[in-house]
């Protein structure tokens, strides 16, 4: 027998997966809160273990970032976001409320499409899977094409973890042969109920195109203004370690400083102490040539990497201390590449006069590619502070902390997550980071609270109180009915 083409075999794995996880989650549906919960902690309990080598795969496979940082990753995934989720009710009567006496009741969504990126690829799994399983949804993790090994694999430890704690087979997957249209057979598949696209624009785009239910995510160019009221030394050191974590490549690492005047050389200075290194003119020019494509895309060859190996890739020396690149920026734009999102490690900087011109600043670049998402602020005086939260279009105004770890929730009390929603400004339907309510659907059990308004008894015109007006019609469709069904009047 012919053997089918990769692209087959890829739509029929998710056929496959898809119909599997509709009868594991159908299964999993009548399990209890306890149940559940047992299976969800040794899950990431399971992926915990195994973050190191999990960690060191993810970076094997596609060259980007640091080991080590995505270890810290999917410890992150297994812990934080498992432990934010722990207490959430999910199966049963999760509330009361005897005033408006109503009682809700969770109930799964189905089986959800979990497409997962390359720059955090079992991280992401990781975080999906639990947030899915914990609502008793099936998943199906569809992952990058560069990451399919990573992914894959951390996907597994979870699903064989989950099994042995009593999930049904096939709740937990992913897919192997990883392809456009079997990622989009997924995606469109009867089985499947949700999409949760974390990734370029394109792959979030293409999810919310299949007339599906849909949770995407935006991109994120991130400005962090620093104000004359910070802690300067801390704030240079915030922003280059941030920047530096795993080579950039968290949507929502600091893209552009917007340093105050009276403290930019200040912050210039701590900055370099930090281990920034400015460019000139020419090397700024190389730059923007390696870091994106002729139609203005960030070129996956430049993504998530080291400053000495940009270097390398653009021709120009670095010294081996820099742990990030910087270039002065005078406008924002297409004339100005470096103002866009950078997810590699490169930070545009800007200097304005007081926290009004700063606004519009940080404005500007979260219009130009990173509406709704985050914005990083350093500064001591609250009301600058409060202006910046009020006034940017972004979900997460993050304060005196790392753009990186600050808007997933590792450093801030904002609920832990690896897909960060920017809502309708942004394209997504939500402005929250992503959680297990998102993939929770509630029944509502309401009670009368009041009674119907005297007026809504009154029959309608030419109607007779009490009685019911003929109507030959229905009454011939109705015999006929009762004939074809053996009865009779």
């Amino acid at each position: 027998m012919r053997q089918l083409d990769a692209d087959l075999r890829s739509v029929q794995e998710a056929r496959d997966l898809a119909l599997a996880a509709r009868t594991a989650q159908r299964e999993f549906a009548t399990a209890s809160q306890e149940q559940v919960d047992r299976v969800c902690a040794a899950m990431a309990e399971a992926v915990y273990r195994d973050a190191a080598r999990l960690g060191r795969m993810a970076h094997e496979e596609t060259g980007y970032g640091v080991p080590a940082h995505k270890q810290v990753k999917v410890e992150f995934a297994a812990t934080a976001v498992w432990e934010s989720i722990r207490d959430v009710p999910t199966v049963g009567v999760l509330r009361r409320d005897p005033q408006r006496r109503v009682v809700e009741i969770g109930w799964p969504v189905g089986v959800v499409v979990a497409l997962t990126p390359s720059t955090n690829p079992n991280s992401t799994a990781v975080f999906k899977v639990l947030i899915s399983v914990k609502a008793r949804n099936g998943v199906v993790v569809a992952p990058h094409p560069a990451a399919k090994e990573s992914t894959y694999e951390a996907v597994r430890l979870m699903a064989e973890a989950g099994e042995r704690a009593g999930m049904p087979h096939g709740l937990v997957s992913c897919l192997r042969e990883v392809s456009l249209p079997g990622s989009q057979e997924l995606m469109r598949h009867y089985a499947t109920s949700l999409i949760l696209a974390t990734g370029g624009t394109p792959m979030v785009r293409a999810a919310h195109s299949t007339g599906k239910p849909a949770i995407g995510v935006g991109p994120g160019n991130v400005p962090v203004y620093v104000d004359r009221s910070a802690d300067v030394p801390a704030a240079a050191r915030a922003i280059v370690s941030s920047k530096a974590f795993d080579c950039s490549v968290i949507c929502a690492t600091e893209q552009s400083v917007v340093a105050d005047a009276p403290i930019a050389e200040q912050l210039r200075e701590q900055m370099r102490r930090n281990g920034a290194h400015w460019v000139d003119a020419e090397q700024k020019r190389a730059l923007e040539r390696v870091l994106f494509t002729s139609s203005g895309a960030m070129d996956p060859t430049a993504v998530g990497k080291t400053p000495q190996q940009l270097a390398t890739l653009a021709g120009i020396t670095v010294p081996a201390s820099a742990r990030v690149l910087v270039a002065d920026l005078q406008a924002v734009g297409r004339v100005e590449p470096l103002s866009g999102e950078k997810l590699t490690t490169v930070l545009g900087f800007y200097v304005a006069d007081g926290w009004r011109a700063g606004c519009e600043r940080c404005i500007e670049l979260l219009r130009f590619g990173g509406d709704g998402h985050s914005l990083v602020i350093h500064a001591t005086d609250d009301d600058v502070i409060l202006a910046f939260g009020i006034e940017k279009p972004a979900f997460r105004i993050l304060v005196n902390t790392w753009g990186t770890l600050g808007a997933i929730g590792a450093t801030t009390g904002v609920m832990p997550s690896m897909t960060l929603a920017p809502g309708g400004v942004g394209g997504s339907v939500v402005s929250d980071n992503i959680t297990v309510t998102h993939l929770l659907n509630i029944k509502r059990v309401a009670y009368p609270v009041r009674e119907p308004p005297p007026a809504a008894y009154e029959p309608a015109p030419g109607v007779v109180a009490g009685a019911i007006s003929p109507d030959p019609q229905v009454d011939r469709i109705v015999a006929r009915v009762l004939d074809q069904l053996g009865g009779g009047r």
